[in-house]
């Protein structure tokens, strides 16, 4: 009987220390929060990013454009060479 008791007694140690290691939080270690940024350094970045995005856009349609008038053109000759 001696011998179960000691070991219940050492399973409820473990359980309370495993409780007691589970409620204390950790430490916490804060990094320093960088500055924030000036609207004007923020607007001329979005504004330099809105334009990366739109030249490329602009010269797409201008191709496009200029596909539609070859094949259309291709269209116009097809016709006439059936007729």
């Amino acid at each position: 009987m001696k011998r179960r008791g000691g070991w219940l007694a050492v399973m409820v140690g473990v359980v309370m220390m495993g409780l007691i290691g589970c409620g204390q939080e950790a430490a916490k270690t804060e990094a320093p929060k960088p500055a924030a940024p000036s609207k004007s350094v923020t607007d001329s970045t979005g504004q330099a990013i809105v334009d990366s995005i739109k030249t490329p856009l602009d010269k797409s349609r201008a191709v496009e454009g200029t596909l539609e008038k070859a094949a259309g053109k291709t269209a116009d000759t097809v016709k006439d060479a059936t007729q």
